[in-house]
């Protein structure tokens, strides 16, 4: 089940997937999306502008540590949560 920001993240990664990477959910690998680095980029600056975040993804722990529509998910949430 997803709610209203978990729907709105997978919106734009589905701009950046593979067209033919089927449905979309918050278990999905970006992998199996055909998002890889640059894609996973694009996304993360997408989601900075979207909810006024900053994701920090400098370091290899960072891109590591995403491996799936629900590890983006739970990074979002919580910066989000952590805003003033």
């Amino acid at each position: 089940m997803t709610d209203k920001l978990a729907s709105e993240i997978i919106e734009k990664i589905k701009a950046h997937a593979d067209p033919d990477g089927g449905e979309i959910t918050l278990a999905t690998e970006l992998t199996a999306l055909g998002i890889h680095s640059l894609e996973l980029t694009e996304i993360v600056f997408d989601l900075e502008e979207a909810y006024g975040i900053e994701i920090e993804m400098n370091t290899v722990e960072a891109w590591n540590n995403l491996k799936d529509v629900g590890d983006i998910v739970t990074a979002v949430r919580s910066l989000i949560e952590k805003q003033p």
